[in-house]
C-alpha cells in the first residue's frame, strides 16, 4: 500500500523545482490564477523567509512588503497553480527559518543578514 502511495505522489514531483532556491533567496513566484473562466498569471515577488515539508507536501514562504504592510504567502513547491520560480539574487543566510524579518521595517524588511564567506 506505501508503495502505491509513493508512486501516486512520485508523479506530481517537479525535480528541477526541489533545489533551485533557497532560504533568503529573493525570489519571483509566477502563478496561475483563475477568475471565471479566465486564468491569467500573477507574480508574487519577494523573500524566501522558510521552507518546510518533505517530498509533494514540501512548501515555501514568500515575504514581500506591499505599500508598507508585509505580506507572506505559503506556495506549495509542487503545485500545478505554480508556474514556475525565478531567483532573483541568492544569498547565505545565517538562519534556517527566517522569522525574525517580520518585525522589520522599511529597508531592512528586504535585507538579509548574511554570513561572511571567505
Amino acid at each position: 500500500m506505501n508503495r502505491k502511495i509513493e508512486e501516486v505522489l512520485s508523479e506530481s514531483i517537479k525535480p528541477d523545482r526541489v533545489s533551485c532556491f533557497r532560504v533568503g533567496d529573493g525570489v519571483r513566484v509566477h502563478v496561475l490564477v483563475k477568475e471565471g473562466e479566465k486564468e491569467r498569471i500573477q507574480v508574487f515577488a519577494g523573500i524566501v523567509i522558510a521552507r518546510k515539508g518533505a517530498g509533494s507536501t514540501e512548501t515555501f514562504t514568500v515575504r514581500r512588503i506591499s505599500f508598507g504592510i508585509g505580506v507572506e504567502k505559503i506556495f506549495p513547491i509542487h503545485s500545478p497553480l505554480v508556474e514556475k520560480i525565478e531567483v532573483e539574487r541568492h544569498s547565505v543566510p545565517m538562519r534556517a527559518k527566517l522569522y525574525y524579518m517580520r518585525g522589520r521595517v522599511g529597508k531592512k524588511a528586504m535585507k538579509v543578514k548574511e554570513k561572511k564567506v571567505g
